[in-house]
């Protein structure tokens, strides 16, 4: 295989070549479109797409756009649902909501996510972008770049995905806009006493001073009821990603044949009666007083606020066969199970602990995002330059209330392929009851954990333009400095019923060596009912008001957070200063193939330095120690990319770049803890991690053959130098051998696909017809790279599915407009959650969305839209083994209906 600097170089060196070869010859503009188009005007969807296409058409990089510089055009409550749309792109849902974005293969951490050009900071512990965090009123265009730039700020490895807001002199719609209707959510329709409908508002005002100055102010406003029913798996007794190094594989031998057999550790039903509120302000002023100096400033603030009621139901808790040290509860008399390939994926078992559990989970998160930014051209130079200033705050509260009991027999079944079930033989409310009367200890345990995060990122960046004759058209460098830091700490909250003393102050007297409490207590039964879901064929779930049960248990001060103790292990600071320096050099002119051609040839150059702060736990100990651990790193980025326009909408293109994506900030944390029993073992982060860095090949053919028509075909290959994974690594600490969980930089590989677009409206149907069409895609992703566990049965590459499809058939004709669109893709590897290391597979995936609005008047419009048609649940699996359940959640669907007023 060539090297990669000798592929970059030869291409580089194509480029170079081609533009100086046509340094003789005539400049010429494009060639004329040579077949006739009959002119007609376009609005809503229909124009969003048109204007879509020229952005892909125009640029001289491999990208993807959305745009919609008519406010509130988009049919999507969240902006990620709109780019989940995209060519080659998926995204994971949480809550029921597209969330993060996976492009080209790729997890959520090697794509860049940045607002009007800005890297932003984050509400996630990593780096990662929560797309949904952002109203698709506030959003003017998005465009999702595949191949790199010199200009383009480095961190991308998979894409960057830019977001504009509306630039108020450029806007030519209404004035005013205002949007509002009801939502509702089919997912907690068997939820007691909870409703199910929410809203969804917003209003925009755009307003020019005079034709200098415009100023422009959005606000939006959301409330979800997406309650739901999640099952899920805890684990099982011989994951590769949690077992211990060296440890046997038939530790868990149930049926004698020398060969470990897989058991839960825990199973759980889970109910979550949530109600999220989402409020967002979006200003902007744009002055722009001559044609030599411009003027721009934005702000976006968004907070969402959630709250959680959860009535969770723990089955066959620490039921997990380690060492044969449960054997006895499989093979027992009354005992049985079902054995799939090793797996036990259905069992009866007597006297297994149903643990009911009444929690609540509250998590308050804001961005504020603002920059200025002013251009000045004088002659053949322009110069811009850029202050940019983001904060992500998150504050996350959990408390429970948990209950014990025992029934006499308890059977579940969890295989691939049908829901999960569970029975027992008595009632949750009888049995339940038992034991609040006090015949068992370790009852009545409450836990709360109250977490912090905070991010704030300062940027500046200036750029210089000068503008060239010939066929090199002008040559651009600049700068960039950001300092950026994010840090997190936790508190926990752990307290035993006392009866004799009811002031909920931690007293260690009332427990046992592993935690366990040592007194039990009665809790009237007056405050519990049990109600039934039909998503699950599972016993009666017990409710009750949390708060009620947390006074008559632990007195006034249940869910005092005054004496809760600080987590060291949790507490953790990671700074990072990043400085980037870049020339780009851009041509044009006739090519010795008769096209008409462009393109750049550049480098950037970053350096990164990082301080990671934290605390290690001590050997054999309880108690921690403070550390501070300081890296560099310098990262050498050449980059080129070539456009050949062939007329006639004929395009080609080429490009060739190194490319990085700097390690996600939780994962450099100093932090670090140990067990003090055996097996020994520990987890921690990583403060000298390097980035994941590769080399990419793009290229694309795209047929621009009408307005809002297009085939393209694209092809990329990334050789991967590096990339990073969790293992477990041994270190001797205190002459203790610990297997320590962590992430570290892996090997290289490959990840190469093919994209293929296909969109037009049926022009060459009869009238009528005509006014239908369809916007489809499909990607294919194959890679030898693969995640670092589980060492016997690899997890192919986070994000990696191999076959993505999109298809929407869409209506437009006049006032009316529908669409009908359908999403696939296969398994893939997902990181669920804030812990990189929790990977699971996200089961193949089908869902199909319908929207439709109508414009009754200029000034008025009605929307209906229906999402998740089909009732389509998420199945995640751990282990590479589609019997090892990691969750089964039933979003339901959710149908929107709102009315458009313009002025």
């Amino acid at each position: 295989m060539m090297s990669h600097y000798k592929l970059l170089a030869a291409t580089s060196g194509l480029a170079l070549m081609a533009a100086a070869s046509a340094h003789a010859q005539t400049e010429a503009a494009p060639a004329p479109e040579s077949s006739q188009v009959e002119e007609v005007v376009v609005t809503g969807v229909r124009k969003s797409m048109r204007e879509a296409l020229d952005v892909k058409r125009g640029s001289d990089k491999v990208v993807e756009a959305i745009s919609a510089k008519d406010i509130g055009v988009l049919p999507d409550v969240t902006i990620a649902e709109s780019i989940a749309r995209l060519p080659g792109v998926n995204a994971t849902r949480d809550r029921g909501n597209d969330s993060q974005a996976v492009v080209r293969g790729l997890g959520a951490r090697l794509v860049l996510g940045t607002i009007n050009g800005r890297e932003v900071a984050s509400s996630e512990p990593d780096r990662n972008v929560r797309w949904e965090i952002y109203p698709s009123e506030v959003v003017s265009g998005v465009q999702v770049y595949k191949s790199q730039s010199a200009d383009l700020i480095a961190g991308g490895v998979a894409a960057t995905i830019n977001i504009d807001t509306i630039a108020p002199l450029d806007y030519t719609g209404p004035s005013v806009v205002l949007r509002a209707g009801p939502v509702y959510y089919d997912g907690g329709k068997d939820i007691p006493n909870y409703g199910q409908t929410g809203y969804r508002a917003s209003g925009s005002f755009v307003h020019k001073i005079n034709d200098d100055l415009a100023v422009v102010l959005g606000l939006t406003s959301q409330k979800q009821k997406n309650g739901y029913a999640s099952f899920q798996g805890w684990g099982w007794n011989d994951s590769s990603i949690r077992q211990p190094v060296g440890a046997s594989d038939s530790s868990g031998d149930l049926d004698g044949d020398g060969d470990t057999d897989a058991t839960p550790w825990g199973l759980q039903l889970e109910i979550k009666k949530l109600e999220q509120k989402r409020n967002g302000v979006s200003t902007g002023l744009q002055w722009k007083p001559t044609d030599n100096f411009e003027l721009k400033f934005d702000a976006l603030y968004s907070n969402i606020k959630i709250q959680e009621d959860q009535d969770q139901v723990v089955y066959a808790r620490n039921m997990g066969n380690w060492a044969n040290g449960n054997a006895g509860s499989y093979n027992g008399a009354g005992a049985s199970y079902t054995l799939v390939d090793n797996t036990v994926v259905a069992a009866t078992l007597p006297y297994a602990s149903v643990t009911s559990i009444l929690a609540r989970y509250t998590e308050d998160k804001t961005l504020f995002a603002t920059g200025l930014n002013g251009k000045w051209t004088k002659d053949q130079w322009t110069i811009a330059g850029d202050l940019a200033y983001s904060k992500a705050e998150r504050e996350n509260n959990w408390r429970a209330v948990r209950l014990d009991s025992t029934p006499d027999s308890l059977s579940y079944d969890v295989r691939a392929g049908a829901k999960p079930t569970v029975s027992t033989t008595q009632d949750t409310l009888s049995l339940t009851q038992n034991v609040w009367n006090g015949s068992r200890t370790n009852n009545g345990g409450q836990n709360d954990g109250l977490e912090n995060l905070n991010d704030e990122l300062f940027a500046a960046a200036v750029d210089f333009t000068r503008d060239l004759q010939g066929p090199f058209k002008s040559l651009q460098f600049g700068f960039r400095g950001s300092d950026r830091t994010k840090d997190h700490d936790q508190a926990q909250w752990f307290v035993c019923a006392n009866p004799s003393n009811l002031a909920n102050i931690y007293d260690a007297s009332l427990q046992d060596e592993w935690g366990n409490c040592l007194q039990s207590t009665t809790a009237p039964s007056s405050l519990f009912t049990a109600y039934d879901i039909g998503g699950f064929d599972v016993p009666s779930i017990l409710t009750g008001d949390l708060d009620a049960v947390g006074r008559a248990v632990y007195g006034d001060n249940a869910f005092n957070y005054a004496n809760a103790r600080d987590n060291l292990a949790q507490r953790w600071r990671v700074k990072e200063k990043v400085a980037e320096a870049y020339g780009k050099l851009n041509f044009a002119a006739d090519s010795v193939a008769g096209s008409w051609m462009t393109g750049n040839i550049g480098v950037r150059v970053v350096s990164t330095k990082t301080t990671s702060e934290g605390y290690r736990q001590d050997p054999g100990a309880a108690t921690f120690s403070a550390v501070s651990i300081d890296n560099d790193y310098t990262d050498v980025l050449p980059s080129a990319n070539v456009k050949f326009d062939f007329g006639e909408g004929k395009v080609a293109r080429f490009g060739l770049a190194q490319v990085v994506a700097r390690p996600p900030l939780d994962e450099l944390r100093a932090s670090r803890t140990l067990t003090t029993w055996a097996p020994y073992t520990g987890s921690g982060g990583n403060p000298t991690l390097k980035p994941f860095k590769a080399i990419q090949f793009d290229a694309s053919a795209e047929w621009y053959f009408r307005p809002e028509a297009l085939v393209a075909l694209a092809y990329y290959y990334k050789d991967v130098d590096t990339y990073i994974g969790g293992t477990q690594t041994p270190e001797t600490l205190g002459g203790t051998t610990y297997a320590v969980s962590t992430p570290v930089n892996g090997g290289g590989g490959y990840i190469q696909g093919v994209e293929a677009t296909f969109q037009t409206p049926f022009f060459f149907l009869p009238s009528g017809l005509d006014k239908f069409g369809i916007y489809s895609n499909y990607a294919f992703v194959d890679s030898d790279l693969e995640e670092m566990t589980p060492a016997t049965s690899p997890l192919s590459l986070t994000g990696l599915a191999k076959h993505t499809v999109t298809a929407d058939l869409w209506y437009a004709n006049g006032p009316i407009e529908a669409r009908l669109g359908y999403k696939y893709h296969s398994p893939m590897t997902v990181i669920y959650g804030w812990n990189g290391s929790e990977l699971q597979t996200l089961s193949a995936e089908k869902t199909l969305d319908f929207s439709s609005s109508y414009q009754v008047t200029e000034m008025v419009g009605v929307r209906f839209q229906v999402n998740n048609l089909t009732n389509k649940a998420m199945r995640t699996y751990r282990d590479n083994d589609p019997n090892r359940l990691g969750r089964y959640d039933l979003y339901g669907r959710r149908f929107m209906m709102d009315v458009t007023l313009k002025f």
